[in-house]
C-alpha cells in the first residue's frame, strides 16, 4: 500500500481487500492485463493457432490437386536400375524435371540429359545453367528438391531417394516435392520403407500409387572373416569411417605400408570428391584403395569389389536437435554396403566386412533386420506464417518467433515439423543486425556449416553488409578471403579452404536471393573453380599432409590399425572392445581392471555424468596408448626428445 508506482486503480482495489470492501478475485483482471503485456501471445493466441495449423497439407498445392497425377515408386536396394528406368521415362517426356538430394546427382542428370540430346538445365541452391545461349528454359530441368518448382507444369517429375521424406531436417522438401510437383506422371525412385506412407500421403489427395519392385542386378555378400588388418587390403577396397580422424588416420596408414588412396568425405567441395573418384576409378591409376565417409553413399559412379566398415557407430542429429552415438541403421548399412559390386562398374560381385573382427556378428545382425518402415514425412513454415506471426508478435525475435509456432503448430498424425536448430543458431547469430523480416528470414534459411567459425563470421559479415545497402562486390570478397590462397601445407590449412569454399558456396546462394547486393556472382564462381583446384592438389598429397600436421602436434590421430590393436595388453583391449559394443551388442561381460583404478572411476563418473561418451573413452584410450608406444621408443633412444611432448610416467607392467 506504501508504493507510489501502483495505478490507482489497482490501490483502491487492494485498500478494499484490505477493508473486506473487495475480494482478492477482484485483482484476475489487472494481473491478466499484465500477464498480456509480458506474454503477448496471450493476446492472440487463437490467431496464432489458424496461422500455424500444418494439417491438411495437400491442400498448400492447387495446381497439382487440379490435375490427376499417376505415381509410379520404383522400389528397390541401391544398383537395382530403379532410378535408370525412372530417368528414361523422364528423357522420353515432352518436359520433366528431376529432383535429386545433391547438386552431385543434379550435375549427373543435367549432364546425361543434354548428352543424350534432352536439353537440360540446371538449378540448384548456389547455380543457374541454362543451356539455351539466348536464355530459353529448356523443357528438362535438373534440380536439388529444395529448389524444384510446384507451379510449373510438366509431363514427367523423378523424385530420387524419397525415403528422405522423414529426414529431420530436410524431409519438409520431398513433402513439398510429392504433393505439390504439377506432373501429369510422377515416379518415385527409393527405398521399399516408404511405400506405406507414400500410399497413405497420397490417399488423402485421392491419387493411387503404382509400385514396381527391383531386385539387385549383381550379388553382393558378407564375409565371414573380418580385414583385421591394413596389410590385407586388395585392389577395388573401400574403407568407410564415420570421422575425419579416421580418414586421416586410415590413410596414413595405408601410405605407410606404400599404397596409394584416394580420399572422399562429404566437407569435399564436388569437383574434389568428383577428381578423387575418377582417380579411384581409373585402371591406369596406381591408386586402388578408397577412404571415405558415408559420402559415397549417394551422388557417385564408384568401381568398388570390397567395402570395410571401420567402425559401425555413427554420431547423429535427432528430431530434437540432440546429438546421439549410435550403430548406424538398417537403411544406413544397406546404402553403403549397396555401392560395392555396381552394375556398371568393373566388379560384378561385391562383397562387404567390417575392420575389426568383433563388429562382424554386429554387422550381419543389423543388415538382416527389416527396415523399420517411414511413418512420417516432414513439414516446414514457411515465409509467409512466420510473417503473419511477426505482425501479430512485433516485438519478437526471429529466433522466438520459431519457438512459438513449433509449440502452436498442429499437424495430422502422418507429419512431423522439422528440426529447425540451424535456422535458429543463424537467427540468433544475425539478430542484433536490422535487417527486414523477410530478408532475415532469407539469410536464416541459407545452408551453413554452423561448426565453421569462418563460415558464421561471414554469414554474419553478409548480413551487417547488406544491412549497410553496401554491394558486396568481388574486389571486397577477394579482400575479405584474403585471396590469393596458398596450396595447403597441412591438415590445418587444408580444413581452412574448405571453409573459404563454404563461404564462396554461400555467397552464390545469396546471388539468387539478392543479385543487386551479391553482383558478381559468375566472377566468384570462376574463383571457386580455382579453389577447387588447390584443394584438389592438398587432398591429392593428403598422407603428406597428415604426416606434416603430426610432426607439428596439429592432428591427434587415432592411429591403431587392427594390427596394433591385437598386440594391446588384455585390459586395454578388452576395454576398447566393451566400449565399441556398449551400445551396441549390449554385452555383459565381466570387467576387467583397467590401466587405473582412478582413472577407471574418473571414466565411469564422466559417462554417467553425460560429458564423456563411449566413441570419446576409445579415442583416449588409443591416444593414451599411442602416447605409451612413443615413450617407450624415446626411452629406448637416449638423446632424443620430442619437444612438446607430454610424458607419463612410466608404470610398471608397461613393458
Amino acid at each position: 500500500m506504501q508504493s507510489q508506482s501502483l495505478d490507482v486503480d489497482i490501490h483502491i482495489i487492494l485498500n478494499d481487500i484490505c477493508f473486506n470492501a473487495a475480494h482478492v478475485d477482484d485483482l484476475f483482471p489487472f494481473f491478466l492485463r499484465h500477464a498480456k503485456q509480458i506474454f503477448p501471445v496471450l493476446e492472440c493466441k487463437d490467431d496464432l493457432r489458424k496461422i500455424s495449423d500444418l494439417r491438411i497439407p495437400p491442400n498448400w498445392y492447387p495446381e497439382a490437386r487440379a490435375i490427376q497425377r499417376k505415381i509410379v515408386f520404383h522400389s528397390g536396394p541401391t544398383n537395382s536400375g530403379k532410378t535408370y528406368h525412372a530417368i528414361q521415362k523422364y528423357l522420353s517426356a515432352k518436359s520433366g524435371v528431376y529432383c535429386g538430394p545433391l547438386k552431385l546427382l543434379a550435375h549427373e542428370i543435367f549432364e546425361k540429359s543434354n548428352a543424350e540430346g534432352v536439353p537440360c538445365d540446371l538449378v540448384t541452391g548456389e547455380e543457374r545453367v541454362t543451356i539455351d545461349p539466348n536464355g530459353k528454359q529448356a523443357t528438362h530441368v535438373a534440380c536439388t528438391v529444395e529448389m524444384c518448382s510446384v507451379t510449373t507444369p510438366y509431363e514427367v517429375a523423378v523424385i530420387d531417394e524419397i525415403q528422405m521424406i522423414k529426414d529431420p531436417a530436410r524431409g519438409w522438401a520431398w513433402t513439398r516435392a510429392l504433393l505439390g510437383l504439377c506432373a501429369e506422371e510422377v515416379h518415385l525412385c527409393g527405398e521399399a520403407a516408404a511405400i506405406d506412407l507414400v500410399t497413405e500421403l497420397l490417399y488423402t489427395t485421392g491419387e493411387e500409387v503404382e509400385v514396381r519392385n527391383y531386385k539387385r542386378l549383381t550379388p553382393i555378400s558378407v564375409l565371414d572373416h573380418a580385414l583385421e588388418s591394413l596389410d590385407n587390403l586388395r585392389p577395388g577396397d573401400c574403407i568407410v569411417c564415420f570421422s575425419k580422424n579416421d580418414i586421416y588416420s586410415v590413410s596414413r596408414q595405408i601410405e605407410i605400408r606404400g599404397l596409394e588412396s584416394a580420399v572422399i568425405y562429404g566437407s569435399l567441395p564436388p569437383g574434389t570428391k568428383l577428381a578423387q573418384a575418377k582417380k579411384f576409378n581409373d585402371p591406369d591409376d596406381p591408386c586402388k584403395i578408397l577412404v571415405a565417409t558415408d559420402a559415397i553413399g549417394m551422388g557417385l559412379n564408384l568401381s568398388i569389389r570390397r567395402i570395410i566398415f571401420y567402425s559401425l557407430i555413427k554420431p547423429s542429429i535427432n528430431e530434437k536437435g540432440e546429438k546421439e552415438i549410435e550403430p548406424i541403421t538398417t537403411s544406413q548399412a544397406l546404402q553403403i554396403a549397396g555401392r560395392a559390386g555396381r552394375f556398371s562398374s568393373k566388379y560384378k560381385e561385391g562383397e562387404v566386412t567390417t575392420m575389426n573382427r568383433e563388429d562382424l556378428r554386429l554387422l550381419k545382425e543389423i543388415l538382416n533386420r527389416p527396415v523399420d518402415p517411414i511413418t512420417a514425412a516432414g513439414l516446414h513454415p514457411t515465409a509467409e506464417q512466420i510473417e503473419m506471426f511477426a505482425y501479430h508478435l512485433p516485438d519478437t525475435t526471429l529466433s522466438n518467433l520459431i519457438d512459438i509456432f513449433v509449440d502452436f503448430s498442429q499437424v495430422d498424425g502422418q507429419y512431423f515439423v522439422c528440426n529447425m536448430d540451424d535456422f535458429k543458431f543463424s537467427a540468433e547469430l544475425i539478430q542484433h543486425i536490422p535487417l527486414g523480416l523477410r530478408v532475415r528470414y532469407v539469410f536464416c534459411t541459407a545452408p551453413i556449416n554452423k561448426k565453421q567459425p569462418f563460415v558464421c563470421s561471414s554469414l554474419l559479415q553478409f548480413a551487417r553488409q547488406y544491412s549497410r545497402n553496401e554491394p558486396l562486390t568481388f574486389a571486397w570478397l577477394r579482400r575479405y578471403i584474403k585471396w590469393p590462397l596458398l596450396p595447403p601445407k597441412n591438415i590445418k590449412d587444408l580444413m581452412d579452404l574448405e571453409a573459404v569454399h563454404d563461404v564462396l558456396d554461400l555467397y552464390l546462394w545469396l546471388s539468387y536471393r539478392f543479385i543487386d547486393m551479391f553482383p558478381d556472382a559468375n566472377l566468384v564462381r570462376d574463383l571457386q573453380k580455382e579453389l577447387d583446384g588447390i584443394i584438389q592438389e592438398g587432398v591429392h598429397n593428403i598422407t603428406k599432409l597428415i604426416k606434416i600436421s603430426e610432426t607439428h602436434k596439429l592432428l591427434n590421430l587415432e592411429n591403431l590399425s587392427a594390427e596394433s590393436r591385437s598386440r594391446l595388453p588384455g585390459t586395454l583391449k578388452s576395454q576398447a572392445r566393451r566400449t565399441r559394443a556398449a551400445k551396441t551388442l549390449g554385452s555383459k561381460a565381466a570387467e576387467r581392471p583397467s590401466p587405473s583404478a582412478a582413472e577407471r572411476s574418473l571414466a565411469s563418473r564422466l559417462v554417467q555424468q553425460g560429458l564423456l561418451t563411449a566413441d570419446m573413452l576409445k579415442q583416449l584410450e588409443k591416444e593414451w596408448l599411442t602416447q605409451q608406444t612413443e615413450d617407450g621408443r624415446e626411452s629406448t633412444a637416449p638423446g632424443t626428445s620430442s619437444k612438446g611432448s607430454r610424458r607419463k610416467k612410466k608404470e610398471p607392467d608397461s613393458d
